[in-house]
């Protein structure tokens, strides 16, 4: 099975463990993003299991690629010096 049909076979939402896969991170790492906020999840069932749904994971990665392109074209910009010019 490939990534897009294995994507595919998980349905819309996304338990906190399929969410650190994708990302390849820590479960307490995608779970400390939720918490934050800066990944927006939902809380379901009784006990409370966070999900997140597939589309919000791919606009938050798309949103980081984003975040990464405006950072190295700041650092590659003259801008990047201009504190220096005040001794900061």
């Amino acid at each position: 099975m490939t990534g897009a049909e294995s994507s595919a076979s998980m349905g819309r939402f996304l338990t906190l463990a399929d969410t650190a896969e994708v990302l390849n991170i820590s479960a307490s790492q995608a779970y400390a993003l939720v918490r934050s906020g800066e990944l927006r999840a939902i809380k379901v069932g009784g006990n409370g299991h966070w999900r997140v749904e597939r589309s919000v994971l791919e606009s938050y990665i798309e949103a980081k690629y984003e975040e990464s392109r405006r950072l190295s074209l700041w650092n590659q910009s003259d801008l990047a010096d201009v504190p220096e010019l005040f001794g900061r």
